[in-house]
């Protein structure tokens, strides 16, 4: 069995599809829409195989007391792995001078990894990460 899909809802469709287009190589496949629930929602193709779908429907309300700096329950954030820890580093600093908030990182963790956490355009925690290698 694998991990079909996971989905976001958010108020900033196009700007949460361009920030996946533009630094983590996503493929968007065309919007959809549904006039009657004004529904909206992209699917987003990664090279690995995953998908990402963001949905938007204008009724859905915002979550209660998140905040971002925070960690909570539920799904906290996504990982991206790339191959290498100067991949980590290079995109870490291609994210900072894009203005995104990286939040921790680079850095060694406790199990054996190497990785920076940042915030999407929505505040989504999503992790960087490869294996550290000495």
């Amino acid at each position: 069995m694998k991990l079909e899909h996971v989905a976001i809802w958010t108020e900033k469709l196009e700007l949460l599809k361009d920030f996946y287009v533009t630094y983590f190589g996503a493929k968007a496949k065309t919007k959809y829409y549904n006039p009657v629930k004004e529904f909206q929602s992209y699917f987003l193709n990664f090279e690995s195989g995953a998908r990402l779908e963001l949905m938007h429907r204008p009724d859905i309300p915002k979550n209660a007391n998140y905040t971002a700096d925070k960690q909570h329950l539920g799904i906290i954030h996504l990982a991206f792995g790339v191959e290498s820890m100067s991949e980590v580093d290079e995109k870490a600093a291609e994210l900072k001078r894009a203005g995104y908030n990286v939040i921790s990182g680079p850095r060694k963790t406790g199990d054996g990894y190497y990785e920076f956490e940042l915030l999407d355009p929505d505040n989504n925690r999503l992790e960087v990460t490869t294996l550290y290698i000495e």
